[in-house]
């Protein structure tokens, strides 16, 4: 706990390192994903979009595969699993193009050692970091695609499991679905980590593909709620977020009926405030993964460094070098 708490001090401290660069390009560069992350989610209940076509398919899927179709908790995960699909779909042209060039610019820039760092990298650095980035966000998304249906399938086998044994009241139906619940969240916060991780490792060695989700496996084996734990605040703060883009935004959109002007600049910058705690994100993960490379000591060297200079330097590479 102490070392993730000196991790996001170290993010929070680099990001106000490099603030102007990064609210003003990056956040710029990471805007259009933003809004479409928002706007998805504002458009997706309704009727043309195609919420309605993937929660009927997958709940004719549950259903022929013997979940009980009147379990609420399956009608939720239901609806938030095609919520997500729904969403991915309609912001993976801004993901493919607008995040990961800006991630690509984050990396490169906390990958600079020295104290006053040239903005912005070159053209050539941050496409020679995209690629890789690129290849390792298609392999996150057939990880994750794997991890739901890993899910799906062990609740398919509990159930058919418990049917056999012939426990089949509602009380105990209930209490199998909220484990299964529990299991799938469990599975899919650890998918998702996993693919943080292997970004942030693809783009610091760039290596992509199924090497870097590899590689984060490795550095994440035993650390994995700290991994959790760090990704916990900044997951909050963009659902937070979110929820106050529907507040301010669609809900006033939906009672007045057409976008006035003030609500058209607030949800503009609620979408920047996104934007702004995506790069946080990316920052985070990128220390972690220097934590790792470097070792945890690093980061308390780090802090008797400051106490003993009373600056926010950067160490010197040569301490990484000393360490076992």
């Amino acid at each position: 706990m102490e070392v993730s708490c000196k991790i996001l001090r170290r993010s929070i401290h680099s990001f106000l390192q490099n603030y102007h660069y990064f609210t003003s390009s990056i956040a710029f560069l990471v805007f259009p994903f933003s809004a479409s992350i928002l706007i998805s989610q504002a458009i997706v209940p309704s009727p043309s979009s195609l919420l309605p076509q993937i929660y009927n398919r997958l709940k004719t899927l549950f259903d022929a595969a013997g979940f009980p179709s009147s379990s609420l908790l399956f009608n939720i995960l239901n609806l938030k699993v095609s919520q997500t699909i729904t969403c991915s779909v309609f912001s993976l042209p801004f993901t493919l193009t607008f995040l990961l060039i800006a991630k690509a610019c984050i990396i490169q820039a906390l990958k600079l050692n020295h104290n006053k760092p040239s903005f912005p990298p070159s053209f050539a650095s941050i496409i020679a970091l995209y690629k890789p980035l690129f290849h390792t966000y298609i392999c996150n998304c057939f990880l994750i695609l794997s991890a739901n249906a890993t899910s799906f399938c062990l609740m398919f086998l509990a159930f058919s499991f418990i049917e056999t044994l012939g426990y089949s009241s509602p009380s105990f139906v209930l209490f199998l679905s909220a484990t299964g619940a529990v299991l799938f969240s469990v599975i899919l916060a650890n998918a998702l980590v996993i693919c943080n991780m292997s970004l942030a490792l693809s783009g610091m060695e760039g290596c992509g593909g199924y090497s870097a989700i590899l590689k984060a496996c490795i550095l994440l084996r035993g650390k994995t709620s700290m991994a959790l734990f760090l990704a916990l605040p900044v997951n909050v703060a963009l659902a937070a977020i979110e929820a106050l883009f529907h507040f301010r935004v669609v809900r006033e959109y939906h009672i007045v009926g057409k976008p006035k002007p003030l609500v058209v600049f607030e949800g503009i910058f609620i979408a920047y405030l996104y934007s702004i705690f995506i790069i946080l994100d990316t920052t985070v993960s990128c220390l972690f993964y220097k934590s790792f490379k470097t070792g945890e000591s690093c980061i308390g060297q780090e802090d008797m460094h400051f106490q003993d200079e009373g600056n926010y330097d950067y160490i010197d590479n040569k301490s990484f070098e000393e360490l076992p």
